[in-house]
């Protein structure tokens, strides 16, 4: 494992309109070249951002009988409520066509988590607990969950300047939104039974929708497979009051493979200090962004032509998101 070495973009600019195109090549690049980008100042205070982690802390921190007050339902393809840790399959799915077959299945994943939509998806409505248990939990969730809408959008819009599209093209398929807002919890765990690989905070993967935007804790462990050397893996450690946003293998799709979607997990950091022997606990807040179900998408202009023709037929945002929503269940 290296160090990373992935660009930091400062997306001020961006936003204030002084350098949106400048902003956009940097994205679309870092895209092209690592399947993701650090970036600062995207919108939300750094405030805003720690209070949704005291708030999955004080959620996570509870019994495990009053979580489960809010279980997410067996059927794979209702990721809502709350999840006991290995209660998800977590492997690698590779694309064949318009299919995909199973390629490793993972080793345990020793994490916890909350997933959440937005309050109006009759699909996978979400599972709350009582209200009483935690006073201002869900107004909280739900209010976090539009502000990272609000980024998912600002990114998209870059990424369309970046593919010399206009503004709002990419914005378009993503108005519901079809999102998901997960706080995620990986209890202390054993430094020795995630060197020698007997568990794995989370096993490598790539994630699947449109977008990813991540908040992690200080704790590290995240890498990201190396684009240049298959199966050598960086650290994509913490770096104050930014993000991780992730490309996704629906992205990659559409974009005719021209943007790549990182095998990524969690395991011990680099410079792990354990404390008898044990890991601390780490903290994450993924914001998972799809485009819309209803729609069919074809390949994003620009990125075929006759001499690079178009790798994959139409498909329907909802039935591929939803097969490996249960495909990964």
């Amino acid at each position: 494992m290296s160090s990373h070495s992935i660009p930091i973009v400062d997306f001020a600019p961006f936003l204030d309109g002084s350098a949106k195109q400048q902003v956009a090549d940097q994205l679309l690049g870092s895209f092209k070249s690592y399947g993701l980008v650090y970036i600062t100042n995207f919108g939300i205070p750094a405030g805003e951002v720690q209070e949704m982690f005291d708030w999955s802390k004080r959620f996570f921190a509870l019994p495990h009988e009053t979580k489960m007050l809010a279980p997410r339902p067996d059927s794979g393809r209702h990721h809502r409520g709350y999840a006991f840790p290995d209660r998800e399959k977590v492997f690698q799915l590779l694309d064949s066509g318009d299919s995909a077959t199973e390629a490793d299945i993972s080793l345990p994943s020793v994490k916890e988590s909350f997933d959440i939509g937005r309050e109006d998806d009759d699909l996978m409505p979400t599972i709350w607990p009582p209200d009483h248990i935690l006073p201002g939990f869900k107004e909280s969730c739900l209010a976090f969950y539009w502000k990272c809408h609000e980024v998912e959008k600002n990114v998209l819009r870059a990424l369309a300047l970046g593919f010399g599209l206009e503004e709002e093209w990419l914005v378009r398929y993503h108005r519901m939104p079809d999102n998901g807002l997960r706080l995620q919890h990986y209890p202390s765990v054993a430094l020795e039974s995630v060197l020698t690989n007997k568990v794995a905070r989370i096993s490598n993967h790539t994630d699947f929708a449109t977008l990813t935007i991540l908040f992690q804790d200080n704790v590290g462990g995240l890498e990201a497979e190396d684009p240049n050397e298959s199966g050598r893996f960086l650290a994509v450690p913490s770096i104050p009051n930014s993000i991780i946003v992730n490309a996704a293998d629906f992205l990659r799709r559409w974009s005719n493979d021209t943007i790549r979607s990182p095998m990524h997990g969690v395991r011990a950091p680099p410079d792990a200090v354990a404390k008898d022997g044990m890991l601390p606990d780490r903290y994450s807040i993924p914001y998972f962004c799809a485009a819309d179900f209803s729609t069919v998408v074809d390949t994003i202009p620009g990125t075929w032509s006759a001499d690079y023709p178009k790798k994959y037929e139409p498909v329907s945002v909802g039935e591929y998101v939803m097969k490996r929503l249960y495909d990964g269940y």
